[in-house]
């Protein structure tokens, strides 16, 4: 049985609780860069509406699509990682820890595939 105040198993707690939350500030960033890239053409808009000029914007609706798809992921990521952290607890409350990367490839996969998506438009829009 384990004692409550151990000091390893405190750390290991306190590690695994600054990952979930490096985790999730990453999801808001994503989740932020998404919304960014939705509001981005409505920007440029106001701009060019203020400078007096006709902008040129795109209404194709890449960037509200590639911008709703970056908020899935974040929010996505945020879930995710809010269960690989209670799975993680449980494994170290029972010493039972198992490093286990799938939810870092996912994870990766995922920008990777919104970047290549997000320089297609930008080559595309240029």
């Amino acid at each position: 049985m384990e004692k409550q105040n151990d000091p390893e198993l405190l750390r290991e707690h306190l590690a695994n609780e600054r990952t979930f939350l490096a985790w999730l500030r990453t999801s808001i960033g994503i989740m932020a860069f998404g919304f960014v890239v939705v509001k981005f053409s409505l920007f440029v808009k106001q701009i060019a509406f203020s400078l007096g000029t006709d902008a040129v914007v795109p209404n194709r609706g890449y960037s509200a699509a590639i911008g709703i798809l970056l908020v899935s992921v974040g929010a996505l990521m945020c879930l995710f990682s809010f269960i690989r952290y209670k799975r993680t607890e449980k494994l170290i409350r029972n010493r039972a820890y198992r490093h286990n990367s799938a939810l870092l490839i996912v994870i990766t996969a995922a920008v990777l595939l919104m970047s290549v998506a997000l320089i297609l438009y930008l080559i595309e829009t240029t």
